[in-house]
């Protein structure tokens, strides 16, 4: 059985409003930024090859529709279900996706996000069910026809009402967008987005709502401006220009980097402590992103693909022939409005002290890691989860895995075990059992963990020595 990831379990519970949100939104974009580069590749495929693309190209132009419609939902699928579950999560995700995928007459990104997770989260209670009761030696054949069992029905279900429901939804969403685009309301979304990013919402935003909305704009129509709204690079380079400007102390000093770091290299999380420790700032990043929407509306402007990181070279490469221009527009419009906004604040301000901008580091940082359901963690004597690892993950360390896992049990301990695959080591191992061959793998996944090397996953000798060492 494959560990959890924890912090963005599918069913977790408890926290105040704002963490489940920031959990929520974290569980979103964690299912598309680890696939950005496939995403990415998309985008130039089709910027470069379709018949109104830069180079227009029948031959490679083939790839554009399999990669939307198979390619990106299973691995948003294989990922939400990886999330929930480990790869095995990730595997039943992924055959659930399939089902989705075949049923739907359009990209199923949002399907993909409902049923990747709800497949990690089905495995993962049916193990959670047997756990202790198979018998020893029919783990591998146990895990292996439960995933396929499990998968396959999910995916016959999945193509026979989830994909159409979720086609219809789709659709309506898709509709519901085109007329907030046709009725120019869009720069008002800036009033949610920018607060958004400041409380480390941008990732959860941008990849959890836009991204799946602009795709389906992609394929419908070429180009989305849904891929602008959050990524501008424009807003933030305005805030960091007033402070470079007008600014005191460190934080005029370190405005300048700050510029080349956000612009160029799409880390916008730099310029968040800035307007932190002066959230009057908001205003600016607010009226930056309604002038830059309007322009963007005004021009028609778009993208083919999400641009990730939010850098103005990646702005440009997504841009379409002949789309550069409206694009560019909107960003410059963005900085000068936050310009101008934000500097009537910052020379206003008497006196930004240094520990004001520290503390707005500090701030930041909290926010960020609330916002990846991090918490600092403690230390024990005894472990809380030890792992076993072989090459596969699920024969021979399946086996120790029941042994130890008994006997741990039996001495009284309160102890976590569970069995991965090498290179598949969850960042939370205390102690990893592995044979000697691949202890050298083991150490390097988890450097973290102690390593207890075995000859034999039947050896009982070397369980009975850890749990004599546990008592001492």
């Amino acid at each position: 059985m494959q560990n959890t990831i924890k912090g963005n379990s599918f069913a977790s519970k408890g926290g105040s409003g704002k963490a489940k949100i920031q959990k929520f939104g974290g569980f979103l974009s964690g299912m598309v930024l680890p696939n950005i580069g496939a995403f990415i590749a998309w985008g130039l495929i089709t910027a470069l090859f379709i018949p109104t693309g830069w180079i227009p190209n029948e031959y490679f132009g083939k790839l554009v529709g399999p990669m939307i419609t198979y390619l990106l939902p299973i691995l948003i699928g294989y990922t939400g279900g990886k999330l929930v579950y480990g790869a095995r999560g990730g595997v039943v995700g992924a055959v659930a996706t399939a089902g989705v995928v075949v049923g739907a007459t359009i990209p199923m990104f949002l399907g993909a996000m409902i049923v990747g997770p709800l497949g990690g989260f089905i495995i993962k209670k049916f193990d959670q069910a047997v756990e202790g009761k198979i018998p020893t030696g029919f783990e591998m054949l146990i895990n292996n026809y439960s995933a396929g069992i499990i998968g396959g029905i999910l995916a016959l279900l999945s193509y026979w009402g989830i994909g159409p429901l979720v086609n219809g939804f789709s659709t309506t969403l898709g509709h519901a967008a085109t007329w907030v685009t046709n009725a120019g309301l869009i720069p008002l979304i800036a009033i949610l987005v920018e607060p958004g990013k400041i409380l480390f919402l941008n990732n959860a935003i941008n990849h959890g709502i836009f991204s799946p909305l602009g795709l389906q704009q992609v394929h419908d129509a070429g180009k989305s401006i849904f891929f602008l709204l959050e990524s501008d690079p424009g807003p933030g380079l305005g805030i960091l220009l007033a402070y470079a400007l007008y600014g005191k102390g460190n934080a005029k000093q370190s405005a300048p980097g700050a510029i080349i770091i956000q612009f160029l290299g799409g880390i916008h999380e730099i310029y968040f402590p800035y307007i932190l420790m002066n959230p009057v700032l908001l205003l600016a990043v607010i009226g930056g992103g309604m002038a830059a929407d309007f322009t963007f509306v005004l021009t028609k402007a778009g993208l083919v693909g999400p641009p990730s990181p939010g850098s103005i070279f990646a702005e440009i490469t997504m841009s379409p022939k002949g789309g550069l221009l409206p694009v560019l527009a909107g960003i410059v419009v963005g900085a000068v409005v936050s310009f101008l906004i934000a500097s009537v604040f910052v020379k206003r301000s008497k006196a930004v002290e240094d520990d004001a901008f520290e503390s707005a580091k500090e701030t930041s940082k909290e926010l960020k890691a609330e916002s990846k359901g991090q918490k600092t963690a403690g230390t024990a004597a005894v472990p809380k989860l030890i792992v076993f690892a072989c090459d596969a993950g699920m024969g021979s360390s399946a086996m120790g895995e029941s042994i130890l896992k008994k006997k741990i049990k039996d001495a009284g301990y309160d102890i976590t075990v569970k069995h991965s695959a090498v290179n598949e080591i969850s960042r939370d191992a205390e102690v990893v059992f592995t044979q000697e061959s691949l202890s050298a793998r083991a150490a390097q996944v988890a450097p973290q963990a102690q390593i207890v090397t075995i000859k034999n996953f039947l050896d009982n000798s070397t369980y009975d020595e850890y749990i004599r060492t546990l008592k001492k």
